[in-house]
């Protein structure tokens, strides 16, 4: 290290793992990342991603200057006020003129990985009153918060597995190994999992590919893409058919467990392994081992949530966890309870159930052009392009695009990109890079990069396998012609509102007087609050309300963070039902039912596609960092070699890959690692377009996989896009 060197800790905001790491920084360069071994939750795990956070924080091209753009059509840099200035003289009189349903707003997969893009956007849509919302959700994880949601009146309420006290994980459609978890906040998954093999525990991976997570576990079962509700279906109808099921101290806070049996009547394991492809002894065998297990748990993620039935596999995930007893209790699925989370609730006085809540809802509005229902406030992002370019009332004019790319995450991004650029009046985007989406804007405003910036993990925490809380202070000052995230979201608040002018200080200040007032706590209370700035203040007020009564100054006195303790039953706390009770079988879920009895009879496609994860990328925003590109982090169309034999195709070859969107070239890449059947092709590529300033990732392009799909196919009862199990065609190119 030379003179002016030293070390900061910095949370890493690189994927869902929030591991700790250690910074090394020459003068304001963060010149080496490290794992932090005093980190209280990662103990100096690291993976490739945290290891090139100076490769990201130094990228040459990220913004560091607004880009507005000007009358002859192209974007050019700008100051600060003038950016500003050109969003307070337009988006108001566009809300005037139109009405507020005039401007849709797009929250991307970043905003959950930053301190600010959780603290301001519900600012923001509540100043807009718009509610034509799209985020990342609805590409990925809107089926486990309707199922969560319909179950126990909590869209939030997700439990995840106490994976280092279980004896039996069962995991679905999830590939830790590579994507280091998903609404599963575990740093170190691999080493997690191969402790759970060391102490006696079982692991069993379904999964169509034999990804590295299923070459650790004891059993791996090659499931037909798609059909992972039925085969869920299948295990709790064994548990029930079986005696099996013993729901345990659950049993007195259940709803509908009579009805259950009744509606899952018929998905036996005989009547789904044609559909599934797995034999019906083998689904017998897991159900028991299951029911046998001192401890278990049932994990799914994206492989079996981005499919028509996402919604059902996700609700059948926590049924089976509810009938084996081993929802809410330690070494099977618990709710964490996170530093800033709501204060418990009591439980329904003279009984140990919990007081009834407001509960769930779907479809309390619908989309204009499709009437595609809202889940949790949200509308398929896969319908953004159609409100666009569709003429009518209430067309999408103007639109807020945070930390978003979909015109590559999205299906069919032709039409997107069309769409934004022929048919908005005006578009705002915060993203520190020109990608495929914000060359569109008519407003570029670029965040900093993240050694420059606080971070705070206020989503993760809620889905964290150990209680914990962490905080760390920007690693370096803010560079000259920045400007710090936390502001640039205040000032787009202010102009968008009609108080561009006010002080950024006004968005905080009235955040936390909502604050205040929501939780019956005094306005006095402010004037107390510690912290550097209004984001500081605000996470200070929310520890204090929270349920370990923390403050800003004690996390500050802690840099690796504290312990909260390991996961405890609280399921009383967490429900927000009508009934006070699990609602085993809400009627969205009831009546969606016959939806997956008739897949029974469907017969399946030659061929279906799936994506994949990569450990050292996460979705679009990646692609531009130079030591992650190359080895195992390409687009290649894996394929089995059965197929490509059949299909004329060698390894390295050109494959033209088509389906009901369109077409793509990819490389093939023959593997046994997918099964027959099935080829892959991975997410978030399609660096392509002219216009951005991506100098690396436009080097790497890879092949959209989303423009295979026209979008017309979602879960219906979470408008996810279906991303897998994708009926497609695969000829060698010409």
């Amino acid at each position: 290290m030379s003179h002016d060197s030293h070390t900061a800790p910095r949370i890493c905001p690189l994927c869902e793992a929030t591991c700790g790491l250690t910074l090394t920084i020459e003068g304001t360069t963060v010149t080496g990342a490290r794992g932090d071994r005093d980190d209280i939750f990662s103990r100096g795990f690291i993976c490739p991603k945290g290891a090139s956070f100076g490769g990201l924080d130094a990228d040459p091209d990220r913004l560091r200057v607004p880009l507005v753009r000007g009358d002859d059509g192209e974007l050019r840099e700008a100051a600060w006020g003038e950016a500003f200035d050109r969003i307070a003289a337009r988006m108001p009189d566009l809300v005037k003129a139109h009405g507020p349903q005039a401007v849709g707003v797009v929250l991307g997969n970043p905003n959950v990985h930053t301190m600010a893009g959780s603290l301001y956007p519900p600012l923001l849509l509540g100043a807009l009153r718009t509610r034509n919302v799209f985020t990342a959700s609805t590409l990925d994880q809107m089926p486990k918060h309707v199922s969560s949601g319909l179950l126990f009146g909590d869209a939030h309420a997700i439990p995840v597995p106490d994976l280092d006290r279980t004896d039996h994980l069962l995991l679905i459609g999830a590939n830790p190994l590579e994507s280091n978890g998903s609404l599963c906040t575990a740093p170190d998954f691999p080493g997690r999992l191969k402790a759970l093999r060391r102490r006696g525990g079982t692991l069993t991976v379904i999964d169509p590919r034999r990804t590295r997570t299923a070459r650790l576990a004891d059993r791996h079962v090659p499931i037909r893409p798609g059909a992972d509700a039925l085969l869920l279906a299948a295990l709790a109808h064994t548990l029930i058919d079986e005696k099996l099921a013993d729901p345990g101290p659950l049993a007195e806070h259940l709803e509908g467990l009579d009805e259950l049996a009744a509606a899952l009547a018929g998905f036996t394991p005989e009547a789904v392994a044609a559909a599934c492809d797995v034999d019906a002894d083998t689904i017998t065998a897991i159900a028991r081992e299951l029911a046998a297990a001192p401890t278990a748990a049932v994990y799914g993620r994206i492989g079996s949530c981005t499919v028509e039935h996402g919604t059902l596999a996700s609700w059948l995930v926590d049924v089976l966890n509810i009938l084996t007893g081993n929802l809410d209790r330690p070494g099977g699925a618990l709710f964490p309870l996170s530093a800033t989370a709501r204060a418990p609730r009591a439980a329904e006085p003279g009984t140990r159930n919990a007081a009834p809540g407001k509960g769930f809802a779907l479809g309390r509005w619908s989309s204009r052009v499709s009437g595609h229902p809202e889940a949790k406030g949200e509308l398929p992002i896969a319908a953004l392009a159609e409100e666009i370019d569709t003429p009518g009332e209430d067309r999408i004019r103007a639109l807020v695009v945070i930390a978003a790319n979909p015109v590559l995450s999205a299906p069919d991004g032709d039409r997107l990109d069309a769409a934004l650029a022929d048919g908005l009046d005006f578009m705002v985007s915060v993203d520190p890079y020109l990608n495929e989406t914000s060359r569109r804007a008519d407003v570029v405003l670029p965040p900093p990069p993240p050694s420059q910036s606080a971070h705070f993990d206020f989503a993760f925490n809620s889905f964290a396998v150990h209680n914990q809380v962490r905080y760390t202070r920007a690693a370096v000052p803010l560079e000259d012609g920045r400007m710090d995230e936390s502001e640039i979201h205040a000032r787009l608040i202010l102009a968008v509102s009609g108080m561009h002018g006010a002080p950024p200080s006004a968005v905080d200040d009235l955040a936390v007087d909502t604050a205040l007032a929501r939780a019956g706590a005094p306005k006095e209370l402010a004037a107390g609050l510690t912290g550097e700035s209004g984001p500081e203040r605000r996470l200070d007020l929310m520890l204090r309300l929270g349920p370990y009564g923390l403050t800003l100054e004690q996390l500050l006195a802690h840099p690796h963070g504290i312990d909260l303790g390991p996961l405890k039953p609280r399921l009383t706390e967490v429900l927000r039902t009508r009934s006070g009770r699990v609602e085993l079988l809400p009627a969205p879920i009831a009546a969606d039912l016959p939806r997956l009895r008739r897949a029974l009879g469907d017969r399946p496609a030659p061929l279906v596609l799936v994506g994949r994860r990569h450990l050292r990328s996460n979705n679009s925003w990646m692609h531009n960092v130079g030591s992650l590109t190359g080895g195992s982090n390409v687009c290649t169309l894996q394929i089995h070699p059965d197929d490509a034999a059949r299909l004329g195709l060698a390894d390295g070859d050109t494959a033209r890959i088509e389906s009901s969107g369109g077409g793509i070239e990819a490389p093939a890449e023959i593997t046994d690692t997918v099964r027959s059947g099935v080829v892959s092709l991975p997410h978030g590529w399609g660096h392509s377009r002219p216009g951005t300033r991506m100098s690396v990732a436009a080097a790497h392009p890879g092949a959209n996989v989303n423009q295979l799909l026209d979008g017309t196919l979602l879960d219906p009862l979470s408008g996810t896009a279906v991303l897998n199990a994708i009926p497609v065609s695969v000829t060698p190119a010409h």
